[in-house]
């Protein structure tokens, strides 16, 4: 990170300079380290310039000229979404920085970390990467502007961008560049996307720019595929880390002779043609169908280039990345991390770090298809899983070496907490497949469910030496989990700290279909399972649901029906979530669009309800905390616009209280003592007064929305145990 780190080792210079939106922590967790230790690993002299100042490009020179390329990144979150809430405040914290502290990264970081470098040194190549980078690699709708964006590439003017988890086209990268290739004829490696003036010739078209052209799948009988033989725990065999030839496909200008040319060759010299940047601007149907195309195109089996128009310009993504075989992933993760943050914080505090510092990461991947979550779109829906006994060596690893580890592994998760080593169980059905989810709207018959090898980790990591407890902290996919009662009673008995956190995400069947998430029937299948054998444990645990408001799909009396749901079942929530349209999600696209990309997009395509106001964005918040006086003025407003008077009153049956106190944020004390004299006072029941003054001292709390998911809680469970995730 300085200067003087690199005297001590004997450099003169980096090989590749990676710039990052985090203070640097040599975790698996953190992007920058795994890619930093990784290109270690292969030879390469890394540098690391965490959060630098972006005022100038002198804190861009500091460790000099790179010999290679920059590694530019915004961290492991985007950064708009680190700074600003759902209804666009700024956040007055962010966890990825010493001591929380806000500020310390520029808005779209991408972008001016990558111009400032540009202007440090003009020569060198800049390379995009991580999750901000990839979720905008087309063009995508904007949140935060309320528009329509460009690629990342056009307005960062950087060189190449890789997207997903890109171990190997880093690595490949590298060395590539490292042997003297110039970064403008690197147009072959998987997972990365380039602007270019010319498209080849002696390639297929297949026109996706109007509605009435969508994307034909054809070819079905000549699926590319990329299989390893199986191991013996279950894995993969690995191919080495650098192998050039070993998974590249003919781009243009390859003067490639076709013998690493797999069968599908008709596919890989076949590329889709997407609306432009500016005719999905213009239109918004067009935009919808644009992102229909591209979600059909994530399977790295069967997917094809894409090609899209800006301006004068064509952008060039290659197929997504092919999925690291387990041996793989277990030497990423076994590679010499130190496990803390970088010396030079000394003793700053890094809420992201405590949060993971004694988590364990054993899969990567998602096939869930939860349409507001990223996941998907960045690490893909095939499940990447680590070896057991890889997971087991971690595990003792935090044990031995971990400063102030005092028994308790915090977490053995990922993206979510059940769906290690679940995949497909016909390799050439997965390599065909199209679906965007493999658990909605049923689980799908192929998918492999079976949980025995995950309860036979736990089992195993809960009896090591040393090992008090291991939690499981990570979101659980309760559908899953009911078909193996097994595995329930696993967790319950020996894996839950107090609370279990799911998310059914809401309880109506509307919303529920334009989230892709399941009913509520396998909630309560599973809540009996929880509580069975709590009870057999002799615990008292409790289950933690998560809701969203405002969701695309959602109406007024949706959310209702959910806040009768809460009161029924006794749930007061702390904090809530409230619907943030992230980058190239499909949840996102219905906001923009009020269209349903779940479907065909045409003309007469299914119109979506969406909440853009935000007054009724409040008020979807505000059915989710019926509780909080200070959302009863706006409910009661609301219940008697929907004809709803019955739900106001002081009664079991209502909702919100039908009279509102003078000033709801006063102390209890303070506003008996105020009216003690009143005759309002006098006249009405005290005990009643009791029963409306429980709840003033409740704070209103908005979450990230991420990746990984907000918490909420019930205000005598706090979540103690949150990690850090990516956009969800």
């Amino acid at each position: 990170m300085s200067r003087a780190e690199m005297d001590l080792l004997g450099w003169d210079s980096c090989d590749v300079i990676i710039i990052s939106g985090d203070a640097y922590v040599d975790h698996p967790s953190f992007g920058m380290a795994v890619i930093g230790r990784l290109l270690e690993s292969q030879g390469f002299r890394v540098g690391i310039i965490a959060q630098p100042d972006w005022t100038s490009a002198q804190p861009f020179r500091v460790l000099g000229r790179p010999n290679l390329f920059f590694g530019v990144t915004a961290g492991n979150m985007d950064s708009m979404v680190n700074r600003y809430t759902a209804d666009r405040r700024i956040r007055s914290e962010d966890a990825y920085s010493p001591h929380a502290q806000a500020g310390r990264r520029p808005d779209r970081a991408v972008l001016v970390y990558a111009q400032r470098a540009r202007e440090a040194f003009n020569n060198v190549p800049v390379v995009l990467g991580g999750i901000e980078a990839s979720l905008r690699r087309i063009a995508h709708y904007d949140y935060w502007s309320d528009r329509v964006r460009r690629s990342v590439l056009m307005d960062s003017k950087a060189d190449l961008l890789l997207f997903g988890n890109a171990e190997r086209a880093v690595v490949e990268l590298a060395h590539r560049l490292a042997r003297g290739e110039p970064i403008a004829s690197i147009r072959d490696l998987r997972g990365t996307a380039y602007l270019c003036r010319d498209l080849p010739t002696d390639w297929n078209c297949i026109d996706c720019t109007s509605l009435d052209r969508p994307a034909r799948t054809g070819n079905r009988g000549k699926a590319w595929t990329h299989a390893h033989p199986a191991t013996a725990d279950g894995g993969t065999s690995a191919t080495t880390w650098h192998e050039p030839d070993a998974d590249r496909q003919p781009m243009p200008g390859s003067t490639d002779s076709g013998q690493h040319r797999s069968p599908g060759l008709e596919r890989q010299r076949t590329y889709l043609r997407l609306p432009s940047f500016e005719q999905v601007s213009n239109d918004p149907l067009l935009y919808a169908h644009a992102s229909r195309v591209f979600h059909q195109e994530t399977n790295p089996g069967n997917a094809r280039a894409l090609v899209q128009r800006h301006g004068e310009r064509e952008l060039w993504l290659n197929p997504p990345p092919i999925p690291l075989t387990t041996t793989e992933l277990d030497r990423i993760y076994e590679l010499p991390f130190s496990r803390r943050p970088h010396s030079n914080y000394a003793d700053a505090r890094l809420p992201a770090w405590e949060m993971i510092r004694f988590s364990v990461n054993i899969m990567r991947g998602c096939f869930g298809g939860c349409t507001f979550c990223s996941i998907t779109e960045h690490e893909g829906r095939i499940i990447q899983s680590r070896s057991e006994a890889s997971i087991l060596r971690e595990v003792a690893e935090i044990r031995d070496r971990t400063p102030g580890f005092t028994g308790t592994i915090s977490d053995l998760g990922g993206p979510t907490a059940n769906m290690w080593r679940l995949q497909c169980k016909h390799p050439r059905v997965e390599a065909l497949c199209r679906r965007p989810s493999c658990v909605y709207p049923h689980i799908c018959r192929n998918l492999n469910t079976d949980q025995e090898p995950l309860v036979r980790l736990y089992r195993k990591a809960r009896t090591l030496s040393g090992i008090k407890r291991v939690l499981i902290a990570s979101g659980l996919r309760y559908d899953l989990a009911v078909r193996s009662p097994a595995y329930v009673r696993e967790l319950v008995m020996h894996h839950v700290g107090g609370y279990l956190k799911i998310a059914p995400e809401h309880t109506e069947p509307g919303p529920l279909s334009k989230m892709m998430k399941p009913g509520m029937d396998d909630y309560h299948r599973f809540k009996q399972l929880f509580e069975r054998y709590s009870l057999e444990a002799g615990k008292e645990q409790y289950l933690i649901p998560y809701f969203i408001a405002a969701h695309p799909g959602t109406t007024d009396q949706d959310m209702l029906a959910l806040a009768l749901w809460l009161k029924r079942n006794g749930f007061r929530l702390d904090q809530v979530q409230v619907f943030l349209p992230t980058p190239l999600s499909i949840a996102s696209t219905m906001y923009h669009t009020g269209r349903n990309p779940l479907q065909s997009v045409s003309r007469d395509a299914e119109m979506v309800q969406v909440i853009r106001k935000l007054r009724q964005r409040r008020l979807h918040k505000a059915f989710l905390r019926w509780h909080d006086p200070s959302n009863w003025p706006l409910l009661r407003d609301a219940l008697r616009s929907m004809g709803r008077n019955d739900l106001i009153g002081n009664g079991k049956r209502h909702l919100v209280p039908g009279f509102q106190r003078r000033n709801p944020d006063a102390q209890p004390q303070q506003r008996r003592a105020r009216r003690k004299d009143t005759p309002a006072h006098r006249s009405r029941n005290s005990q009643s007064s009791a029963r409306q003054h429980s709840n003033l001292n409740q704070s209103q709390h908005q979450s990230q929305n991420q990746g990984q998911h907000a918490n909420q809680h019930q205000n005598q469970h706090p979540n103690r145990h949150r990690r850090p995730r990516g956009n969800r």
